[in-house]
């Protein structure tokens, strides 16, 4: 079982060295939110992980309510603008609010980012949720993507899933003092769900 943290501009800096020391392989940071806003620590975060041999992910907090392409396309650009994906670099859709829009329009928002981030990114991205959110309807049709499930009240490595899904990827456990996750399997397995060059 792999150990891994996420992080956002909530943390600012990050001892990315220490944190690999005391045993993080893997690590998701916020690059964007919307269509418009970045994070400012990402390209920092970014490099502080390829510089420490975390396997680097990048998320994007999504907002149902606008439109699903520019902020695929806002994404991919603050991705490339930290240095690009690598072989093995993961992605991830943070789907943890509708923004008063209803489950379906949220779901569908959700399957077009994914489509476009696979189709111009080159990577499967992982669906952040919990199961509240997920039971609502929000995540139909989403079952193909890896589970990263935000389960605190699970123990670790042992949360409860959520329709579509049957299995889950990564387990969030923990939220204090930073946000923990296990991944079930090894190193390559999880650098296999990443980005691939073609």
């Amino acid at each position: 079982m792999l150990h891994g943290i996420d992080v956002s501009n909530w943390q600012g800096t990050v001892d990315w060295a220490g944190h690999a020391e005391a045993g993080v392989a893997f690590a998701f940071a916020k690059a964007s939110e919307g269509g418009d806003f970045t994070d400012k620590w990402f390209a920092r975060n970014w490099n502080g992980m390829r510089e420490s041999w975390i396997v680097c992910g990048a998320y994007h907090f999504a907002r149902p309510k606008g439109d699903p392409i520019e902020q695929a396309r806002h994404f991919l650009r603050v991705i490339q603008s930290a240095g690009g994906l690598r072989r093995g670099d993961l992605v991830a859709l943070d789907l943890e609010t509708n923004d008063g829009a209803r489950p379906e329009r949220v779901a569908r928002f959700a399957r077009r980012w994914c489509h476009y981030v696979e189709r111009h990114g080159g990577v499967r991205p992982f669906i952040y949720t919990f199961n509240a959110f997920a039971r609502g309807g929000h995540c139909a049709g989403l079952a193909e993507y890896p589970l990263w499930i935000a389960s605190p009240h699970s123990p670790r490595g042992r949360p409860s899933v959520p329709r579509p899904w049957r299995d889950w990827t990564i387990h969030q456990y923990a939220s204090s003092p930073v946000d923990r996750n296990v991944f079930h399997g090894s190193r390559q397995e999880l650098t296999k769900l990443g980005f691939h060059p073609r």
